[in-house]
């Protein structure tokens, strides 16, 4: 037996629907509220004596049997039961505020126990809030641990930004919570021609840049700038600024030519990494950090390197700047000496 709103003007009350054994009965609530013909709530027990189930899920219709909607503890089981109020129309279908897009994934869920999931994180997302609003926990439980996979996956990837402009990279850096390294490398950007080995130690520094990047994947962020001016240059950044900086060219003489030299000092490389870390998860904020900061900043440059301290700021503000090599310039040479670095 069907029930119908009756009297449904502006100002009569919503009538509630109540399902009984020999039929329904209706019960006026509120007044002041409109109702639209044809549509009743009710508790929904009526539902319990049929075989079928008409749904109407966000204007998504879809049919199936109650025998389905039980098969798990949740809301579509409390409808069921009569445990839950319903909205029914005139046409007999059950009215569902949801959106259906995914309700038809859910149906299958019920009927298979099991399901393919988006691809898409955004859309299993968008399935798990829909299983959670249906409480059915097998489902939950299935979304929660594919996105758990692709999680884990992701994290295992290594990806390092390009930077196309100076905004982008000053944006990256100011926002990133972790330590940043970034090498410059533009090899184009040459007046002069280049040491004999310069291509090699070059290619070296690229090579390393990835390995660092592989190893401390998800704890640094690797970027690289093939636009800017310098040939190579690593660039150490923690908490939105420069805390140092290696600069691997130099400018040299070779039989009166000036030649540029492109240098590989993994070490210092290596050793600037590991001092970044202390930025990490703002670690650097804390005593311990501090005094490991101040000692690496103290620590005096290796054979063959210059290191300058550009000041912007007091105390730990300083940036050190590490160059392999000075300019050898002519005044610079004893009479009748000639300077020639070997590779």
């Amino acid at each position: 037996m069907s029930a119908e709103a009756s009297g449904g003007g502006v100002g009569s009350d919503p009538p509630v629907v109540a399902a009984a054994a020999g039929g329904v009965c209706v019960r006026e609530e509120k007044a002041g509220v409109s109702v639209c013909a044809g549509v009743s709530v009710c508790a929904g027990a009526g539902l319990a004596s049929s075989k079928y189930v008409k749904l109407n899920v966000g204007g998504a219709l879809h049919y199936t049997t109650v025998q389905t909607l039980r098969k798990e503890d949740g809301l579509l089981s409390s409808i069921t039961a009569g445990h839950a109020q319903v909205t029914i129309d005139s046409e007999g279908w059950v009215v569902l505020d949801r959106c259906g897009r995914h309700f038809g994934l859910v149906l299958n869920f019920l009927r298979d126990g099991t399901v393919p999931l988006p691809d898409s994180t955004r859309e299993l997302e968008e399935v798990l809030k829909e299983a959670q609003f249906y409480r059915v926990q097998g489902l939950i439980q299935h979304c929660l641990t594919t996105l758990q996979k692709r999680r884990s996956v992701y994290e295992g990837m290594c990806r390092i930004p390009m930077i196309t402009s100076a905004k982008e990279e000053q944006m990256m850096i100011s926002t990133c919570r972790k330590p940043v390294v970034k090498l410059q490398n533009n090899r184009g950007n040459n007046k002069y021609s280049y040491t004999s080995n310069s291509d090699d130690n070059l290619l070296k520094n690229i090579e390393l840049f990835d390995k660092l990047g592989l190893r401390f994947n998800g704890r640094v962020l690797f970027m690289k700038d093939v636009l800017g001016d310098e040939i190579c240059c690593w660039s150490f950044y923690g908490e939105g600024r420069k805390i140092a900086e290696v600069c691997c060219t130099s400018i040299v003489y070779a039989t009166e030519k000036k030649q540029t030299k492109v240098e590989f000092p993994e070490a210092r490389i290596f050793e600037e990494t590991l001092n970044i870390l202390i930025y990490e998860n703002g670690r650097s904020s804390g005593p311990g950090g501090v005094a490991l900061l101040e000692s690496g900043m103290s620590s005096s440059p290796g054979n063959g390197q210059s290191e300058e301290e550009g000041a912007t700021g007091g105390g730990d503000r300083r940036v050190r700047r590490i160059h392999v090599r000075r300019h050898i310039m002519h005044d610079e040479r004893g009479h009748g000496q000639q300077t020639v670095y070997k590779d």
